[in-house]
């Protein structure tokens, strides 16, 4: 039986700014000084972050139009996501030609032709490889890209590459004093991440896809938002996500691992999308965690901060580079509807 294995993982990440450098440079005098929102930003959990546009030269201003974010988005994104995808391809010993499928997801830019067409140039990929574009998704689109690749790769035997790539700092919001958009502009950076997929019938190294399972609370939608204005993008983010989530958390990832005869017992990593220190400890408290289960997750949350869609990718890629696991993995990621995702990976059976 075919499946997909996860045989390479990348990243493209512009340069890194520590957390206190962004304060001082720029957040403090945008929040007016606000000790509240002072606090937010050292109670983050964030250390460094990525930017694709320097703050300290103020290359984004809460003036700028869609349309002119939208320009910038394009000039930058490309090469972010051709730096992961190349890395991604090599790690795997996979060349471009070998792709069958591109699945692309980003909630943060547009265009047509986008990013997708630009990667099938420069790559290249073969003419007859099919690209998907998941768009406006969230910070949980990398379970569901994962999930289409996934299928794909086992219905054709032809390898895939999933790339999420997200420039969150492109949507810079005015001033304001309302505390959820102090916590969205303490919490979020830029990053591409990659990963290659390939079919395999026997056994090698990676991960394997063995299952997705969804839930979606929709009367809680409103919860979490991602807002298309005249000025950028704007979140909306309640405080009562992070017990929204702990609250489904445990019944999905449970009927998961049950319909593969597993229990969380079983678990050996845990790759969870940090959005944010509140939401990691739902998510512990949820499944009954011990507070090491999730270290690589809040890692990367200090490393990197919250780069919505290509934050799970970089938590597998973490995980990924301290060795593989001796068991199941289960990658998990939240976002707007509000929708939870996760993903049953398991290494190859031994020889």
């Amino acid at each position: 039986m075919v499946t997909a294995r996860i045989a390479g993982t990348g990243a493209g990440l512009p340069p890194s700014y520590s957390q206190d450098m962004l304060w001082s440079t720029f957040f403090r005098s945008h929040f007016n000084g606000s000790p509240i929102a002072r606090r937010i930003f050292d109670g983050a959990g964030v250390a460094s972050r990525h930017s694709a546009t320097d703050p300290r030269k103020f290359e984004v201003v809460p003036e700028w139009s869609t349309g002119l974010r939208m320009r910038r988005y394009g000039e930058q994104a490309p090469r972010l996501g051709l730096r992961a995808v190349q890395e991604a391809l090599a790690e795997a010993g996979t060349e471009p030609g070998e792709i069958g499928m591109l699945a692309v997801a980003s909630c943060t830019g547009y265009g047509t032709p986008g990013v997708d067409v630009e990667l099938a140039r420069s790559l290249p990929l073969s003419p007859d490889a099919r690209r998907l574009l998941v768009g406006h998704t969230g910070c949980h689109a990398a379970v569901p890209t994962l999930a289409a690749a996934s299928d794909y790769v086992r219905a054709n035997g032809r390898p895939a590459v999933v790339l999420c790539l997200e420039l969150t700092s492109l949507h810079l919001q005015p001033a304001t004093s309302e505390v959820d958009q102090m916590v969205a502009h303490s919490l979020f950076g830029d990053a591409a991440a990659a990963l290659v997929l390939r079919p395999d019938d026997a056994p090698a190294p990676g991960l394997r896809v063995v299952d997705v399972a969804a839930r979606t609370d929709t009367g809680r939608r409103g919860q979490m938002t991602w807002d298309v204005t005249d000025l950028g993008f704007r979140m909306g983010l309640s405080p009562e996500v992070p017990d929204a989530l702990g609250e489904q958390i445990g019944p999905m990832v449970k009927d998961l691992l049950v319909r593969h005869g597993l229990d969380l017992s079983d678990v050996r990593g845990w790759a969870v999308h940090p959005g944010g220190p509140r939401i990691l400890d739902a998510v512990q408290e949820g499944l009954g965690l011990d507070p090491e289960a999730l270290s690589t997750s809040r890692a990367v949350l200090a490393e990197h901060g919250n780069c919505s869609s290509a934050t799970v990718l970089l938590v597998l890629r973490a995980m990924l580079g301290a060795g593989e696991p001796s068991g199941p993995v289960v990658a998990a990621a939240f976002g707007p509807g509000l929708t939870l995702y996760a993903a049953l990976l398991e290494p190859a059976p031994p020889t």
